[in-house]
């Protein structure tokens, strides 16, 4: 058996966290608190939300790295997404430590996912500590949630070891960590030594040769590529000759322009990284996450990172619309393939494929908010794009069809419960638990078909007047449970081509509800609104008013008209039908039917997923 040493000088951990609990406020102060910046320096709050839809959101979807020092240990901490749509990048960033910190609201408890990125964690058998994080919320019930804790890693088949976690309470955004709740502790102190004593150094062989697993691929404009990753074996020293050890166990030799480390926010040029630490190569062409870079003397290949499958597919395809050009300026399909083609360097939970003789490519990925990040991207990048409702992969086995199933999780009010429960149930949904603490609130748990769950969001937001959360995270896949109604609704769809009048509108609006405001431009085929009965309606919004010489008082009065709800690419997306497009350009989002043409029979968009 190999011998084993530890790196004592290194701690890699992960944060594990619900959308909202805190986490990058977290890493914020824990900046602050080991010294990495100076006292006058300004700094941006959410310091690691870099990406400029992540501050909009208030999410996390890439994976990134940083590091502090604490008592001469370097702390590498990479935050992670929360978002089981997310998943490849939680997979290559738990690759990387050693530990994590779960971070866990102190009203809202554990949340699915929480769960997500836990169970990847515990399965890869990484050491864990429990932060309890806003403490002084009113509604906060620290003991409570404690206990769903430890009744999630029973669930989650965590290990004896795993089970006997450190539990932290702490304030975040004041910077405050306790290792009780009536502490009298004002800083962060308890944390860092906490991880210092309870995560291990990183682990390495010896004997064995510089090897280091690519985990995260990025592009600098003034280097060249850039390969990050975890140094699993050995040293490396800068303008040490390199290879690199493929999928197929295919060696080719590399050239290393820079060694870089991560130094609180900054990448820092080093003359040698040590085993352990997460490093970044810069000029290296042609490598692909999961590659094994070592040494040309002993090239030797580690086990490659494994990403759940994809469970949906979306038809990427150019913009054919009249309008098509007018607001983005890459609009051909060689430079969307290049795109979605760059994109899948990257995430490595994607998957592009080229539809035949077509300018379309069908991209394969974790959910529809996967695919959305991913389509919002690319229009602030200067793209036009059509894309199609999203489908849901299928598996077959031994002739019986088989589809991926959700677990769901409802918070809402007492009141609603019918109604999700109706609804729910018409999407092939199965209540499995109903939890009522008596305090107006009710949790129910469902399983239910990942496809019941496409357009379904905006609908429970209605039902339940807003105030409803509803998350889910992949369960597995069980037989198709049969066929339901999408939607129950049908589409307005414009005869011709011009600009919305408000006139035409306001005859319009008994029809259903109307997606346009006057002045708009619109085309034949251009869905202008939704139909509140199941057929499509062929409409025509340009209609202006007929002109006669009579005239009565306050007779043209100004129409008004009911306030259009601005188009989100997520509720377009959720709400079109198989033979329907969303039309995406960086100014606008329309939404059209395959075939332009009302005048012929409207066809259904076919493809393969």
């Amino acid at each position: 058996m190999k011998q084993t040493a530890v790196n004592n000088k290194l701690r890699n951990i992960a944060i594990i966290a619900h959308v909202d609990h805190g986490k990058t406020t977290l890493v914020d102060l824990m900046f602050r608190q080991s010294g990495m910046f100076r006292d006058n320096e300004d700094i941006a709050e959410r310091v690691m939300d870099r990406l400029d839809l992540e501050r909009e959101r208030g999410i996390t979807i890439a994976a990134k790295n940083c590091s502090v020092i604490w008592e001469n240990v370097k702390i590498n901490i990479l935050d992670t997404p929360g978002h089981a749509d997310f998943g490849g990048e939680v997979e290559r960033a738990l690759m990387m430590v050693d530990g994590a910190i779960l971070l866990v609201d102190a009203s809202e408890g554990p949340l699915p996912q929480t769960r997500f990125v836990l169970k990847k964690a515990l399965d890869g058998g990484k050491k864990i500590i429990v932060i309890i994080n806003k403490i002084d919320r009113k509604d906060a019930r620290s003991d409570e949630v404690l206990n769903e804790i430890y009744d999630l890693f029973i669930d989650l088949d965590a290990n004896e070891e795993q089970i006997e976690f450190p539990v932290l309470y702490a304030i975040a955004r004041e910077g405050v960590a306790k290792y009780a709740i009536d502490d009298e502790n004002n800083d962060l102190r308890p944390l860092f030594e906490t991880i210092l004593d309870e995560i291990p150094g990183p682990q390495f062989h010896p004997e064995e040769p510089f090897q280091m697993l690519v985990a995260d691929l990025d592009y600098s404009d003034y280097i060249g590529r850039l390969a990050v990753g975890k140094v699993f074996n050995g040293s490396v020293k800068n303008n040490e000759t390199l290879v690199c050890v493929g999928k197929d166990g295919n060696v080719w030799p590399l050239k290393v322009t820079k060694l870089q480390v991560y130094e609180g926010l900054k990448i820092s040029e080093v003359s040698k990284a040590e085993p352990g630490d997460i490093i970044i190569l810069a000029g290296i062409e042609d490598v692909h996450i999961g590659d094994t870079i070592c040494t040309k003397d002993a090239p030797k290949g580690l086990k490659r990172i494994a990403v759940d499958e994809p469970t949906i597919s979306m038809m990427f395809t150019i913009n054919t619309s009249p309008l098509s050009g007018k607001e983005g300026k890459l609009v051909q399909a060689n430079k969307i393939r290049e795109r979605l083609v760059k994109e899948t360097l990257r995430n490595v939970a994607l998957k592009v494929e080229d539809v035949p003789n077509s300018d379309s490519f069908i991209v394969k990925g974790r959910g529809e908010f996967q695919m959305a990040i991913l389509i919002e991207t690319m229009r602030r990048e200067g793209y036009e794009i059509s894309v199609g409702r999203p489908k849901v992969i299928y598996k077959e086995k031994k002739g019986k069809l088989f589809e991926p199933i959700e677990h769901l999780f409802i918070d809402c009010d007492e009141n609603f419960v019918g109604m999700v429960t109706e609804k729910l149930s018409k999407r092939k949904g199965r209540m499995i638990n109903l939890v009522n603490h008596g305090t107006g609130r009710v949790r129910i748990d469902f399983s239910i078909p990942s496809r019941g769950l496409i357009g379904y969001r905006n609908e429970f937001l209605t039902d339940t007047k807003g105030t409803g959360i509803m998350n889910s995270y992949l369960e597995g896949y069980e037989e198709y449970r049969g066929d339901y109604p999408s939607r129950m609704t049908g589409s307005l769809v414009s005869d011709r081509q011009g600009e919305a009048v408000a006139y035409a509108i306001y005859n319009l609006e008994p029809r259903g509800i109307l997606f346009i405001q006057p002045g708009d431009p619109v085309y034949e085929g251009m869905i202008v609104g939704e139909h509140n009965r199941e057929q499509d309606l062929n409409v025509n919004p340009c209609k202006m008013k007929k002109l006669t010489n009579m005239r009565a008082a306050g007779k043209d009065d100004g129409i008004v008209l009911t306030p259009v709800i601005p188009m989100t690419l997520e509720r377009a997306i959720e709400f079109i039908k198989d033979d329907e497009l969303v039309e995406i350009t960086p100014k606008s989002i329309r939404l059209r039917k395959y075939i332009h043409k009302t005048s012929k029979p409207l066809d259904f968009l076919k493809f393969t997923s």
